[in-house]
């Protein structure tokens, strides 16, 4: 495996997903590798953007919102990035929270039905 570039196979097993979602997360524009005839290879560059767009969509960001976010890098600098970066954490973690909020609900109503009907078998 080269250091300065990966092939479509090592980019696949570095970041573990299928050739399908390198070629989507292509198609819809979040990598561009270099084209040598029809084979793929990825850069420093890409490699940066795929560990992102895995981190984000670990947090729950949407593909768009991770398209969107790095295309402000591209437009406006890392600044300006980190900014919507922010300003998107912020709506993402009042998100989570309200899941949390939502599982953690849902966890102790199964508890106590669990306990119920625990209770009427004894």
């Amino acid at each position: 495996m080269s250091e300065t570039r990966l092939s479509f196979k090592d980019m696949c097993a570095k970041f573990d997903v299928t050739p399908r979602t390198l070629r989507y997360y292509e198609y819809i524009e979040l990598l561009s590798p270099d084209r040598e005839g029809r084979s793929r290879f990825y850069g420093p560059r890409e490699v940066a953007r795929m560990t992102l767009i895995m981190r984000g969509r670990r947090f729950g960001f949407s593909l768009e919102e991770l398209r969107q976010w790095l295309k402000v890098y591209d437009d406006a600098g890392s600044e300006a990035q980190m900014r919507v970066m922010v300003e998107m954490s912020d709506g993402q973690l009042a998100k989570l929270t309200q899941q949390i909020d939502e599982l953690i609900g849902a966890r102790d109503e199964l508890r106590r039905l669990r306990d119920e009907v625990a209770k009427d078998l004894d």
